[in-house]
């Protein structure tokens, strides 16, 4: 079993991930809706201006053709041709006559005349459409633009009344000022463009009502969600309509469902486990306490044995104490699993409970300390005494020396704990599991070493054993049992720390123990 994933970070992030999305789908929606209008508003704004604009100058360019055709028609019968220049400015001032403010240009070969005051129309009759009118083929029309200013332009040529209908030469022109038509489609633009501002924000709003109704469900899925991963399995969301935001829910209530029913069946499966595991490690107390008597009493008298016999004694000794180690830390293990481990934290001097806890297993010889001293810490003695026993007997049984272990309160209100050694350190991959139940990451090295311990026959492999029961295994440490980091890191996490095993510059080991100088327990009820 690893190490547990932080819920509460898990959490948070979670709720900082699902208030984004449902912000940005909200922001989504509305720019979509937005979009949409001012893309339709401008579309029909265009269109609209495009036909008004087309209506406009058809009605105009109509008129104008159907006045002049008719005004010509009326005047020119009585013209006698070829025309004077007298005569030619009396027609072009009759034509305009019934034609309002319109300018009449009459031109027959050399000879022009023009209706009123207006004496610049060259620059508004252009070449194009006197050659167009000069051809004979009835009325023609052109728009122009004139110092800014757009103008309709007709012509038409006037024909003999007979048969063939021949030109006879007089061409005339009206030229009509669009400046009226030109802001009347304006001002309809103008319109259609300040009605736009209110189509947009209607959408808007529409935007807005149908983003609340569509994320309404999602921000309670996403609210369900949320308790469901913060360890509310009984979280559930109201199921309304047939639309697949209703599927979705009901999706996600059964799938709460088989969750629910998962989670209840693992506890409990994993309360059995713990129960199992902790009624046999206690009905094995009785008869390793009867082992180890027997074990304790051949071991005293190893020395009157034969060497085999000794050897055998020894051997018996030192696997009875292991076993009976196995059984403390899988009681303890129980314990933590429970919930049922509890802190009996006081102040320490924790430079004291480091001297001691080394002293206490004959280490102080092979460790250096670095300790600082007057670090007061509100902690439980004995739980941190295991933390240290297990972590230098690690450095000390994978390691190499120098083995050094160093207090430190680098500020704030932290104190850590390192310790270091000069071995060939843990690979990423066993780092990330050191601290596993029944994890060895050198599991060969171990093994030779047990090995080695009791093959040493005679008294001096008995010596090497006695001293690793006396100093350290029989002290509630987890050493050789498989349990031992695991057991430190639960410690530590007990008292609101951590542990944490990194690589030393040098090469090594290096496990850094981080607690808090006042339990976060004491801290609420100050």
């Amino acid at each position: 079993m690893g190490r547990p994933v932080p819920r509460r970070s898990f959490r948070r992030s979670l709720g900082r991930g699902s208030r984004r999305f449902v912000g940005g789908l909200r922001v989504r929606l509305v720019v979509t809706f937005v979009l949409v209008a001012l893309v339709s508003a401008v579309t029909a704004t265009a269109l609209a201006y495009r036909d008004a604009r087309t209506a406009v100058l058809q009605r105009t360019q109509n008129t104008a053709v159907d006045d002049l055709r008719e005004r010509v028609a009326a005047v020119a019968a009585g013209l006698d041709l070829p025309p004077d220049q007298r005569s030619l400015s009396r027609f072009a001032a009759k034509v305009s006559e019934g034609l309002g403010a319109r300018i009449v240009v009459a031109r027959h070969q050399d000879l022009s005349a023009v209706s009123g005051a207006y004496a610049d129309t060259e620059g508004r009759i252009t070449a194009e459409l006197r050659a167009a009118v000069r051809a004979g083929d009835g009325a023609r029309f052109q728009r122009v633009q004139w110092r800014g200013d757009p103008y309709l332009v007709v012509g038409t040529p006037v024909t003999y009344a007979d048969g063939d209908r021949r030109t006879s030469g007089l061409e005339v022109f009206m030229i009509t000022d669009l400046r009226a038509e030109r802001d009347d489609t304006a001002a309809l633009l103008d319109s259609v463009r300040t009605g736009t501002v209110p189509v947009v924000v209607l959408a808007a709003l529409l935007a807005l009502l149908a983003a609340g109704t569509v994320l309404r469900p999602v921000r309670k899925l996403g609210r369900a969600t949320r308790e469901l991963a913060a360890g509310d399995l009984g979280s559930r969301v109201a199921v309304r309509g047939h639309d697949e935001l209703s599927d979705l829910a009901r999706t996600f209530n059964e799938t709460a469902d088989a969750l629910q029913a998962s989670d209840a069946e693992v506890r409990a499966q994993e309360a059995k486990a713990r129960r199992f595991v902790a009624d046999v490690s206690h009905e094995l107390r009785t008869p390793l306490a009867a082992m180890t008597m027997v074990a304790t009493v051949l071991e005293e008298d190893a020395g009157q044995l034969p060497p085999d016999a000794a050897h055998a004694a020894r051997t018996v000794g030192a696997e009875t104490a292991r076993l009976s180690r196995l059984v403390e830390d899988l009681m303890e293990i129980s314990r933590f699993d429970a919930g049922a481990a509890r802190l009996n934290a006081a102040p320490t001097d924790l430079a004291d409970t480091v001297r001691a806890s080394l002293a206490l297993r004959g280490w102080t010889d092979r460790v250096t300390v670095e300790l600082r001293e007057d670090v007061r810490a509100v902690v439980d003695r004995r739980r941190v005494d295991v933390i240290v026993a297990n972590l230098v007997g690690n450095a000390l049984r994978h390691g190499a020396p120098p083995v050094t272990v160093t207090l430190a309160a680098p500020g704030g209100d932290r104190v850590t704990l390192e310790v270091a050694d000069h071995g060939p350190g843990l690979p990423p991959e066993a780092r990330e599991r050191v601290f596993d139940r029944f994890y060895k990451a050198d599991t060969a090295r171990t093994r030779d070493t047990a090995e080695d311990s009791g093959r040493g026959g005679g008294q001096d492999g008995g010596q090497s054993i006695d001293q690793g029961v006396d100093r350290g295994f029989d002290q509630g440490v987890g050493q050789g049992s498989g349990l031992g980091m695991a057991i430190a890191w639960e410690n530590a996490r007990l008292h609101g720390g951590t542990i944490e095993v990194g690589q030393g510059p040098q090469g090594g080991a290096v496990f850094t123990l981080r607690l808090p100088l006042r339990h976060p327990e004491e801290e609420g009820d100050g």
